[in-house]
């Protein structure tokens, strides 16, 4: 058996690596939690709470916003429904863009432009317009009945 030269080990592993897909962000809504895990990047992460909505996911090596996880998104939704009655989410094909919950929280609550709640959230909404995520399964969040 003849030995590879580096140029045909590189061609070769460039040739099987242009097969491989890039890892894609994911948005899932969990029903029985009543929760939706973001993810950007599938890499390791730590947590970090920042309201009684939203945990961040940061990345470990970056320490960039890369996730998120949003506790009690359908009792969040039917609560800004009481308090702004003509508010939806926009709904395309069944699916919701989520920078729009993003946006509802943060439009929502009374915070500091400079707050850091308020700093995150934007990162957040900046991730997930980025990575153009939709939350599949969940049109019936942010909507009246």
């Amino acid at each position: 058996m003849k030995a590879m030269s580096n140029a045909d080990y590189a061609a070769r592993v460039a040739e099987l690596a242009k097969d491989m897909q890039v890892p894609q962000a994911t948005a899932v809504y969990d029903p029985d939690g009543d929760c939706i895990e973001f993810l950007a990047k599938p890499e390791p992460f730590f947590a970090e709470r920042i309201d009684d909505l939203v945990t961040v996911y940061y990345s470990q090596e970056t320490r960039e916003v890369i996730g998120s996880l949003i506790k009690g998104a359908s009792r969040f939704c039917d609560q800004l429904l009481q308090r702004l009655p003509g508010f939806r989410i926009e709904v395309i094909d069944q699916n919701v863009r989520l920078e729009h919950i993003f946006l509802a929280k943060l439009w929502s609550a009374e915070h500091d432009p400079g707050d850091l709640t308020t700093i995150t959230y934007r990162k957040l909404i900046k991730v997930a317009e980025e990575t153009g995520v939709e939350l599949e399964g969940a049109e019936h969040l942010c909507r009246a009945a």
